[in-house]
C-alpha cells in the first residue's frame, strides 16, 4: 500500500504536473518546470509543503543519503580492469570526517601503484568513490569505454587504469607524479543534492602535481543521464585532452 502510495507521489511530482492552485501564468510555470529539476511550482497548503511534496524531497534526501553512504560495486571495477588501492581513510565515517586522510596513501600502496601499473603514460585514467558511490556505478562504464577508445585511436598510450577506494581529488596528483602521467583524470562521485544522487565530475591536469594549485585542473561537471550523458562527455573529454596535449597545459592556463 505504502508502495502504490509513493508512486503515485512520483507520478504527480513529474515537471508538467501543476501543483499551484490558480496560478496567475499556468503556461509559463509549465515552461519552467521544463526546463529544472528543481521544486518549483509546488504549491503550499498554508505555510507548510503539501504532502506529495514533503514526501518526495524525503526521498529524494534519502537517495542522497545512500548515494554518500553506499559503496562502488567492485563487479564493475573487475570488469573494467581497474588496479584496486585505497587512500588512508579507514572506513566511510572517517572518510566524512577527514577530508584530508582522502588525499593520501600509505608508502606501501605508493610502492604497489609502481611495481603494478605502465609508467609515463600520455594518459593516466582513475575513478575514485569520491562523496557519490551512485555516481561511478551509474556512468563510469560508458565513459570509460568511449574514453578509452577515443584515446587509443589518436594513438595515446594509456596508463593502467586505477580505482581509488575512499578518494579525494588530489589523488591524482600524487598517481601522476608516481608514475609520470603526461595528461592525468579522475571520475569521482559528486556530492549529492536533492535532484540526482548519480552526478559525477571529471577532473584533468596537465602533468599534474602535488606542487601546483587547484587551478590546474580542467573540470566537467555534472555528468549524468539527466544533465551531460556520459557517452557525451567522454566525447568532450577526448577532445579536451587532445587540446590538453598539443598546448602543454589545463586549467585556468588552459586556451580554448
Amino acid at each position: 500500500m505504502i508502495l502504490l502510495y509513493l508512486d503515485s507521489v512520483v507520478s504527480l511530482m513529474k515537471e508538467n504536473v501543476m501543483r499551484i492552485e490558480n496560478p496567475v501564468d499556468e503556461e509559463m510555470c509549465r515552461q519552467l518546470k521544463e526546463t529544472t529539476q528543481a521544486r518549483i511550482c509546488i504549491g503550499r497548503s498554508g505555510p507548510r509543503f503539501k504532502t506529495d511534496t514533503l514526501l518526495k524531497f524525503r526521498a529524494d534526501h534519502a537517495v542522497a543519503m545512500d548515494a554518500v553512504w553506499s559503496s562502488v560495486d567492485e563487479k564493475l571495477i573487475d570488469e573494467l580492469g581497474f588496479l584496486k588501492v585505497q587512500t588512508l581513510v579507514k572506513d566511510k565515517e572517517e572518510y566524512i570526517t577527514r577530508p584530508d586522510f582522502g588525499k593520501k596513501f600509505s608508502e606501501e600502496t605508493i610502492k604497489y601503484i609502481e611495481e603494478n601499473c605502465i609508467h609515463s603514460p600520455k594518459v593516466q585514467i582513475i575513478a575514485g568513490d569520491g562523496l557519490s558511490s551512485t555516481a561511478i556505478n551509474a556512468n563510469l562504464k560508458d565513459i570509460y569505454s568511449i574514453i578509452f577508445d577515443g584515446l587509443r585511436s589518436k594513438g595515446y598510450k594509456v596508463g593502467t587504469p586505477i580505482f581509488v577506494k575512499y578518494s579525494r581529488v588530489a589523488t591524482m596528483d600524487i598517481i601522476s607524479e608516481v608514475l609520470n602521467a603526461e595528461v592525468t583524470i579522475i571520475f569521482i562521485g559528486e556530492r549529492p543534492g536533492l535532484a540526482t544522487g548519480e552526478s559525477m565530475s571529471s577532473y584533468m591536469a596537465y602533468e599534474a602535481s602535488t606542487k601546483k594549485p587547484e587551478s590546474q585542473r580542467t573540470v566537467i561537471s555534472n555528468i549524468h543521464r539527466n544533465g551531460t550523458p556520459p557517452v557525451e562527455a567522454g566525447a568532450q573529454i577526448v577532445h579536451l585532452i587532445d587540446v590538453m596535449m598539443k598546448e602543454k597545459n589545463s586549467g585556468v592556463n588552459l586556451k580554448i
